[in-house]
């Protein structure tokens, strides 16, 4: 993949601001609690001149608490698990000590897999890898699904030449796999970056019979944003003694505005468009999150016949149908998109003034993930959550888990709101019915039983009967 000098600086600057969004922050390891202090710089951990002057040539001097704590082990060739949110500069974490084991050893084969969950974060991936490697050698392609037959030949050739780091989708590297000319015989470091969610895609069968092509002894980071018990259970059936990191960042940035809007499900796509109304010249870059595809379509829709530049982004498109979506929304051609989780996680761009949950995420760690779009690299946004009778208690419990409370705010229009002290009032009435109902129906019922049991003893002492 080629890049001027221009897309170079831009994704240079875009990867030194992620990096720098956490200067304090407290983290555990194998359940120590320590907290950083004193601040390190990147020559401290004794890199390659050439990786040490490509970051000299971006500016990016200083670790952040994530890479400070992985890049020892992984430099030291340890099995490293890392439990690290958006944002925290993991991708560097493990990008760094990998690019300096290939320039200090260079590999005759593929050096590296890191696996992806989905195509923007693969693409991701792999201009960093172009960015941190732009005074080396070392080649990288990545390899997903979603574009035309010639992509497919260029993969293949990258596959048999032995790139030197392949980052790639579970499902697309599969299908190569399959044709029988893929060799990981030289693979010494194996990644799988957002491991939770790949496991919530369904990947885990596709994981595991990649991994069954890998060579026993090599190195396996694996990097997510959760870390539930189901990846622990993973991550022990293929790593060796890992090292274990956790950087406990469970709350949005500081810097995020958060409202709840109490809205009744008919009214919200009005509500959105009274919103943002006089807004279409405003040249802001808003993120519309919706629960469904088909919302994701109909709200989109209902933006652009009211002559807002809008458009929809879901897994229905292609990939490069994707990829023009979002330089429409870099370059303010469409500064409103409307998504589902897809762009939750994995892109990464600056200047987004406005995330709005159409639909209330199904927890906390997705909410905390759609908001974290916005007030990015110590800047600030809103984020607005539109919450109906519905889901009223869904966005109750994110909040118990984030241990902190949204403010909430009815719509100017009286009619399309509702009053959550009602709905609970009318709940418990309901609830109460219900138990007065039940209570009546055992009565009825012990009534019954006892009117015949007494039919019963009465025929049993009818004179004659024995």
């Amino acid at each position: 993949m080629a890049f001027t000098r221009a897309t170079i600086v831009q994704i240079a600057f875009n990867f030194a601001l992620e990096s720098s969004l956490l200067s304090y922050v407290e983290y555990t390891i194998h359940t120590t609690v320590y907290q950083i202090k004193e601040v390190l710089k990147f020559s401290a951990f004794g890199f390659s001149p050439k990786l040490l002057e490509g970051l000299e040539a971006i500016g990016f001097d200083t670790p952040t608490p994530v890479q400070v704590q992985a890049i020892p082990p992984i430099l030291q060739g340890k099995d490293v698990i890392t439990c690290a949110q958006t944002g925290t500069g993991k991708t560097a974490a493990y990008l760094l000590p990998v690019l300096h084991h290939n320039i200090q050893k260079p590999n005759n084969g593929i050096d590296t897999l890191i696996l992806c969950p989905t195509r923007e974060l693969a693409i991701q991936v792999d201009q960093q890898i172009e960015v941190l490697s732009y005074f080396t050698s070392i080649s990288s392609i990545a390899i997903y699904g979603g574009r035309d037959g010639s992509s497919m030949e260029q993969e293949k050739r990258a596959l048999k030449t032995g790139a030197d780091i392949i980052v790639a989708t579970p499902g697309r590297l599969k299908a190569h796999i399959q044709m029988g000319y893929v060799d990981f015989s030289t693979v010494r470091h194996f990644v799988l970056d957002e491991a939770d969610r790949m496991l919530d895609m369904g990947f885990v069968d596709d994981i595991v019979q990649i991994m069954h092509q890998l060579p026993k002894k090599r190195q396996n980071l694996l990097f997510s944003a959760t870390m539930p018990q189901r990846i622990r259970k993973f991550a022990t059936s293929f790593m060796n003694q890992p090292e274990e990191i956790n950087i406990a960042i469970a709350k949005p940035a500081e810097g995020i505005i958060q409202v709840a809007y109490l809205v009744k499900d008919v009214y919200k796509t009005q509500f959105i468009l009274e919103l943002l109304k006089g807004k279409q010249q405003a040249n802001k870059r808003i993120i519309i999150f919706a629960g469904t595809k088909k919302n994701v379509r109909s709200l989109a829709s209902a933006l652009t016949q009211q002559g807002f530049r809008a458009a929809a982004v879901s897994s229905d498109l292609e990939q490069s149908q994707r990829e023009a979506v979002l330089l429409d929304f870099r370059n303010l051609k469409s500064p409103i998109v409307v998504a589902t989780d897809v762009l939750s996680r994995g892109i990464d761009i600056q200047g987004i003034d406005l995330v709005i949950n159409f639909d209330v995420p199904s927890d906390a760690e997705d909410y905390v993930h759609r908001i974290g779009r916005t007030a990015r690299a110590k800047s600030s946004g809103m984020a607005i959550t539109l919450v109906d009778p519905q889901s009223w208690r869904k966005m109750m419990q994110i909040e118990v888990l984030m241990g902190m409370e949204v403010k909430k705010l009815r719509p100017a229009i009286n009619e399309w709101g509702f009053d959550p002290t009602h709905m609970h009032t009318r709940s418990n009435r309901n609830n109460h019915k219900r138990r007065r109902s039940n209570r009546s129906k055992h009565q009825g019922n012990r009534r019954k039983n006892t009117s015949k049991r007494k039919k019963q003893h009465n025929s049993d002492h009818r004179p004659g009967v024995k």
